[in-house]
């Protein structure tokens, strides 16, 4: 497997290399040259197997030039002594993706990373630098799949203010190789830093600098499993509708779709951030200063992942596969009240998921009960938002010991030059 950047075909590279370099150096992203395909033995007996059987089939031709079957078998296993299981909730299905550590589907792909980084790094004496912008959940899986390890230090920046109080806790309580700046800005100003960051090349002369964003292959690479393992657990092909932001998760789904996992189509879900579903209408990507919502994960206007999106799908291919909805705070809290009447509690971001599924089936261009709504986060992470409707989540016990943990962060400007100075 051969990965190249969106912006130069001439410069391929493998998985290590796309992996430890994160971004391109010409400031692409890297995407694969093919989309290896899933066997027929796989496709026939997904709803039977284990889900660290689906995700090494899944995972094992991405990377299996270097990271060899035996190494890649033991580190699937290791990552994921949790499940993602499809549930029929409130008379929908529901792939929940909150079961890890962090409760949120950002473990799937931050485990995996951690583990990935370190087998290849064996025998490295300079240290390597992970440098991460989050807009919610991503910092909190990535600070505690690199928590500990060896030789890998980890740099988070994340909007201050713009986060729930356990996602803070998630990402700057953990000390040790771990450490939070809090960005007075949004999350693409976070974004633009860590960009800046990787194109400066003084900077990069001094520090050995790694991504564990989406714009990072290797994050992307393992979430194309629950795709996969999902579609083999719904009776019928699914309509996988996907809380969006920086577009990481439904390019992994669109990934899976290529592989040949049975998936009929996506619903990509946004908040009032939505220059994906104005693309998708009208065919011209125009991007935006982000606005701060419930579902704060999401509050994206300028999705990196749109590069790599593009890379692989014309416009009109991509509008034939991708429903675009955009879902406002009020629906959002209406949605957590209404599915909680009928059983079943969701967060903000996957109450827009499962809206946008709704409004679908309402204008009748989807059948009803055919979406898979992919929730995201489990809802105790939004306390705040809950307890406004009188609503209270049970807390997982992983939740509780984050609880009890003290934020410790730097407050820095968003400008470059705060940034620099604190790597």
């Amino acid at each position: 497997m051969r990965y190249y950047s969106t912006r130069n075909k001439n410069e391929p590279v493998g998985f290590a290399k796309a992996a430890l370099t994160g971004l391109a150096p010409d400031g692409g992203l890297y995407i694969p040259g093919d989309i290896p395909e899933l066997g027929n033995a796989v496709k026939a007996s997904l709803g039977a197997m284990e889900y660290t059987a689906v995700a090494l089939e899944t995972i094992k031709p991405w990377v299996i030039e270097d990271i060899p079957s035996g190494v890649l078998e033991d580190m699937v296993i290791s990552a994921y002594p949790f499940d993602a299981p499809v549930v029929k909730a409130a008379g929908r299905y529901v792939l929940e993706l909150f079961h890890g550590p962090t409760a949120a589907f950002k473990d799937f792909g931050a485990r995996f990373m951690a583990r990935a980084f370190s087998y290849l790094r064996r025998g490295e004496d300079k240290p390597l630098t992970i440098l991460t912008a989050t807009s919610g959940d991503t910092g909190g899986a990535v600070a505690d799949g690199f928590c500990g390890i060896d030789g890998i230090s980890v740099i988070v920046l994340y909007p201050k203010g713009r986060i729930s109080p356990l996602q803070e806790k998630q990402i700057a309580g953990h000390g040790k190789n771990i450490k939070a700046l809090a960005v007075e800005g949004s999350f693409d100003d976070c974004q633009r830093l860590v960009k800046q960051a990787f194109k400066d090349q003084d900077l990069n002369k001094r520090l050995n600098l790694g991504s564990a964003n989406s714009i990072n292959v290797s994050r992307l690479i393992p979430q194309i499993a629950y795709y996969v393992a999902g579609s083999g657990h719904v009776p019928e092909k699914p309509v996988f509708s996907v809380p969006s932001g920086n577009f990481g998760n439904l390019t992994a789904g669109l990934y899976a779709w290529k592989m040949g996992a049975p998936i009929s189509r996506f619903i990509a879900a946004t908040n009032i951030n939505k220059t994906i579903p104005d693309y998708l209408e009208t065919g011209k990507y125009q991007e935006r200063l982000s606005r701060a919502t419930l579902s704060n994960a999401m509050d994206v206007g300028a999705p990196s992942n749109f590069e790599r999106i593009a890379a692989h799908f014309s416009w009109e291919n991509l509008k034939d596969l991708v429903f675009g909805i955009h879902v406002n705070d009020e629906e959002t809290r209406e949605t957590i009240a209404e599915v909680y009447k009928k059983g079943y509690c969701l967060d903000p971001h996957s109450a827009v998921g499962w809206k946008a599924a709704e409004r679908l089936e309402q204008k009748g261009a989807l059948d009803k009960d055919k979406a898979t709504v992919v929730c995201t986060a489990h809802p105790a992470k939004f306390a705040e938002t809950l307890e406004e409707l009188d609503i209270q989540a049970p807390l997982p016990a992983s939740l509780e010991k984050v609880m009890e943990r003290r934020v410790e962060s730097i407050t820095i400007k968003a400008e470059f030059e705060a940034l620099k100075e604190q790597l």
